[in-house]
């Protein structure tokens, strides 16, 4: 199976800088899709492809900001990499803020805005990796009962076997066969990868004690 190509989108209603941006981009082995507009872009976009976006901020219709706040809103992992005729600090600030991977000012070197590309790629394999992870641990936490799923989150509050049966109002040895079940569906070797894994999955620590014998 051939490894997906990384697709770096652009979206410029300056025609001559579309396509200066994408003989560079081609040129450097990247697939490269322009858009003139983000109404074209939104239309193509494929969310789950490996790449960045290079955005002018100032489009006509949606522009730049309103770009970024639309993929935001959608969960995209896509960097964006902002242009900008002008620099503006505040917008530049904000735009960072929204996780933008970087904002350049036109004109930029073809050596900069391909190293900047270099980076968003990197940063969006980050992010689609650890996507894939929570992803998978969701998975397996689906797989666990009501009641493996509350010893688990005792363990998350660092509590023994004896005090998580005392709480459960069961004994330890029940507990031990619970806690190697969650060892054994969520895949994990250790007690500290199991707790990161809940963890990672948003899973909040409770206090000792919170929970009712019963």
């Amino acid at each position: 199976m051939t490894e997906p190509s990384v697709i770096v989108y652009a979206i410029d209603d300056d025609a001559a800088v579309l396509t200066g941006i994408g003989r560079l981009l081609r040129s450097a082995g990247y697939e490269a899709q322009v858009f003139a507009s983000a109404e074209a872009f939104f239309e193509k976009v494929d969310h789950e492809a490996t790449g960045c976006l290079i955005l002018d901020l100032a489009l006509p219709g949606f522009d730049g900001m309103q770009v970024q706040q639309r993929l935001v809103e959608t969960d995209s992992v896509l960097p964006i990499i902002f242009l900008t005729g002008r620099g503006d600090i505040p917008t530049s600030v904000r735009a960072m803020k929204n996780g933008a991977a970087d904002f350049c000012t036109k004109p930029i070197d073809d050596f900069d805005l391909l190293a900047a590309v270099d980076q968003a790629i990197q940063r969006c394999e980050l992010a689609q990796r650890a996507r894939r992870e929570r992803t998978g641990i969701a998975g397996r936490l689906s797989t666990l009962t009501a009641r493996e799923r509350q010893v688990l989150e005792h363990l998350l509050s660092g509590q023994r076997n004896k005090q998580i049966a005392a709480a459960l109002g069961t004994v330890e040895k029940t507990i031990k066969v619970h806690r190697a079940r969650n060892m054994q569906k969520m895949q994990a070797r250790s007690l500290a990868t199991l707790i990161r894994q809940a963890e990672h999955a948003g899973i909040p620590r409770k206090p000792i004690g919170t929970e009712p014998a019963g």
